[in-house]
């Protein structure tokens, strides 16, 4: 399949102290199929270095799973062509090879790694990626 365009799209849900954070992302990546895109995730806010970034998967009719946690952290079973890295207030989800199956809804969260997961998960964003 040719020229693969990467329509991203940004839905916000804020809670508590995190209402005054905005999540921010590049309006479009472009990619063909077999290359490497990278999916930007940026986090505008005091403290910025406490933050940290999942990112999920959410494949048509199915529920989302995660690829990556705490930054770079690869989740068992998810493909070595997903890859995560964080720099300041920007994370980023890489995605090598890229095939036909990675069509999909991808999740970016992040949080404050000093707080347990279940306390500090309030600020989400979604990317979608679409051939």
């Amino acid at each position: 399949m040719g020229w693969s365009p990467l329509l991203l799209t940004l839905l916000i849900h804020c809670t508590g102290s995190w209402a005054q954070s905005v999540l921010t992302q590049p309006p479009s990546v472009s990619g063909d199929l077999g290359q490497t895109v990278t999916i930007s995730c940026t986090r505008s806010a005091n403290n910025i270095g406490i933050v940290g970034v999942n990112w999920y998967q959410q494949l048509p009719g199915k529920a989302p799973n995660r690829l990556i946690y705490r930054n770079n952290n690869r989740h068992s079973g998810v493909s070595e062509r997903f890859s995560g890295s964080k720099s300041g207030s920007s994370g980023s989800l890489t995605i090598s090879v890229l095939q036909d199956e990675d069509e999909a809804d991808y999740y970016c969260q992040s949080f404050d790694s000093r707080l347990p997961l279940s306390e500090s998960e309030h600020f989400r964003g979604v990317q979608y990626v679409s051939w």
